[in-house]
């Protein structure tokens, strides 16, 4: 795939959040929710604007809205709200993300919320042709719950969540509200303490943002072609939800009924799920889709406890079975993260792509997937769209050089040695093309600045003088340094929430997970090449990471190892980031990197033919 292509899109009226500035005529419809799980619905007036917007939530909610800001998606909405489409929620939260924790939660007051939100019981937040099987789902559950069949709340998990039932009692869908996350304000199971917006489990997922991604994975999954259920956002109203300190009456006349934002998946029944029985038996078929998914979206969280297994004829062999993924919260991290795969030691992972499969892969657009997501979730982040072309990018390159499932998945993956964290293939790759912009960019720098005092001296000085002082000034550039006092971006990120630079109209927020590229005398280094990498110039490099104790227990800077997110908490180490580049950069970014993958897969399979040449000569002398 050419990235050069994708340098027109730039230009194009669809690129990014520009989709969104079309003026919408008449009165639209929103739904704000603050960072403590309150959601109201609001009708926007043309003459509305960030502020009258909070007074109204102030009115109706009894929340404070001084030093708040109004944020959709990437911006701060200010004046002007015409980027704001009809039925999306946007989210009321502090200018900066910085939170005591004896800061008091608000809930809802006893105000009757619902006499100033006259929307139904459950409304989808996108209405466009990929949900018209959610549209369904909804109808039958709405009607449900007008007989009288309430949801059911979910035991197991971290975060809260609920059976939605049809007219027969039936699971029909399963509801996850985004302020009962883990850590969200109104978390059912005691894992509390952050706003909407902060860091979550994992500190490239902020809290309240794991429903879109659910609902990414399932815009993204085409054709159904690795089974992921239908998934859509929805604001839904109930009394069984939780907002902590909160007392509800025991009968339902004494309940109050709570409007929250959430993602809503179709329930699937199954037998079973892929930790109950041995996995090899699994269609390959089946593992080979789920893995492509899980790359495109760089998943941090597949383990077998969310993928579900289906007998189709209902008899006891396991050869009979679909595998259906779930829980798809934790991908598309705002930074490249360590992935969990938990298929990547399977047999199946191993067997080369079948000839559908490739064709399926390269077709994949990754700019196009991009727009679909803008167009569909325009609350989701840049950054998250770019981990999206990147992943994507690399396993198309990957399947056109003949890797499979599994080595794919290898080198995405991060190793341990001892108690430190190293980068994945992938990670040096992305390390290396950020260092060709730094010194282009640097370059760049130079050679303007030598112009612009050139020219100056033109005015000044003897026309006897001009080529003598070019040659003088343009001589250190002969041979660039790497190290230096230069911003470094092989250094450790660092967090950085602090500044935020206010222009006229909107406004980029602060972002708790800004992080800062720390000038160093010298490059870091990294020890771990493979011999697909050695030849792509990173050089023998040594990454070192203080051993910080959280207070969980486990070390900063780890990975999941063989542990699913459920079982540990730690946020790993940022090698790479991606969000801090201009869109120019960007561009010049990704021809960067896909020139430095092409590189690193020749030389893999270069070293991978010289080393059966090797074994072949080495049987040959036996005899």
């Amino acid at each position: 795939m050419a990235v050069a292509a994708f340098k027109g899109l730039f230009n194009s009226k669809f690129h990014g959040n520009k989709m969104m500035e079309r003026k919408s005529s008449g009165r639209r419809r929103v739904f704000v929710q603050t960072e403590t799980g309150s959601v109201l619905g609001i009708e926007l007036d043309r003459s509305d604007n960030a502020h009258t917007v909070k007074r109204k939530l102030q009115i109706a909610l009894n929340v404070p809205i001084e030093e708040r800001s109004l944020i959709f998606g990437d911006v701060v909405l200010k004046n002007d709200l015409s980027t704001v489409r009809n039925d999306f929620p946007l989210l009321l939260t502090k200018n900066f993300m910085h939170r005591s924790s004896s800061t008091p939660c608000l809930s809802p007051t006893g105000k009757d919320v619902q006499q100033r939100d006259q929307s139904g019981p459950i409304e989808i937040l996108v209405c466009s042709d990929h949900f018209s099987r959610i549209r369904k789902l909804v109808r039958e559950i709405v009607e449900a719950m007008k007989f009288g069949i309430d949801p059911i709340p979910i035991c197991g998990g971290l975060g809260g969540a609920y059976y939605f039932r049809d007219c027969q009692g039936e699971n029909w869908a399963i509801v996850k509200p985004t302020d009962e996350e883990p850590y969200a304000p109104n978390n059912p199971k005691g894992f509390i303490g952050k706003a909407l917006g902060q860091p979550g489990l994992k500190r490239s997922v902020r809290v309240g943002e794991t429903g879109f991604r659910e609902v990414a994975a399932y815009l993204l999954d085409y054709d159904h072609f690795a089974n992921v259920p239908s998934t859509a956002l929805v604001k839904v109203t109930h009394s069984i939800f939780n907002v902590n300190g909160e007392v509800n009456g025991t009968k339902q006349q004494e309940r109050k009924e709570f409007s929250k934002i959430a993602s809503l998946q179709q329930f699937i029944p199954h037998d079973f799920d892929a930790s109950d029985y041995g996995t090899s038996s699994f269609p390959v078929a089946a593992v080979h889709k789920i893995g492509i998914l899980d790359i495109r979206i760089l998943n941090t969280d597949r383990h077998a406890g969310n993928l579900l297994v289906r007998k189709i004829d209902g008899g006891g062999g396991l050869d009979q079975v679909e595998l259906v993924p779930i829980d798809h919260g934790l991908c598309l991290p705002e930074n490249l993260e360590d992935p969990y795969f938990e298929w990547i030691h399977w047999p199946q992972a191993s067997i080369p792509f079948s000839e559908d499969e490739l064709e399926y892969i390269s077709h994949l657009d990754p700019f196009r997937d991009s727009e679909l997501l803008r167009m569909e979730l325009p609350m989701i982040r840049e950054a998250c769209l770019r981990v999206l072309v990147v992943c994507t990018i690399f396993l198309k390159e990957a399947a056109i050089s003949g890797l499979c499932l599994a080595e794919i998945g290898e080198m995405m993956s991060r190793e341990f040695r001892g108690q430190q964290e190293e980068p994945s293939e992938l990670e040096f790759i992305c390390i290396e093309a950020r260092r060709l912009l730094e010194e282009r960019n640097m370059l760049s720098d130079n050679v303007r600045a030598v112009e612009n005092e050139f020219q100056f001296e033109i005015d000044c000085e003897e026309e006897s003088d001009i080529t003598y002082n070019l040659e003088k000034k343009l001589a250190p550039q002969a041979c660039w340094p790497l190290g230096g006092n230069i911003r470094n971006p092989l250094s450790k990120v660092e967090e950085n929430v602090e500044e935020c630079t206010e222009e006229d109209g909107n406004i980029i927020p602060p972002r708790s997970d800004e992080y800062a590229f720390t000038a160093q005398e010298k490059a870091p280094t990294v020890p771990r090449l493979s011999m697909s990498m050695k030849n792509v110039s990173i050089g023998d490099k040594s990454w070192k990471h203080e051993n910080v104790m959280q207070k969980n227990g486990y070390l900063s800077g780890t990975s999941s190892g063989n542990r699913s997110v459920n079982e540990q908490f730690a946020g790993s180490t940022r090698f790479v980031k991606l969000a801090d580049m201009s869109e120019e950069e960007w561009v010049q970014y990704l021809e960067n990197f896909q020139h430095l993958v092409c590189l690193a897969f020749s030389n893999r399979k270069s070293a991978s033919v010289g080393q059966r040449q090797r074994q072949r000569l080495g049987t040959s002398c036996q005899f």
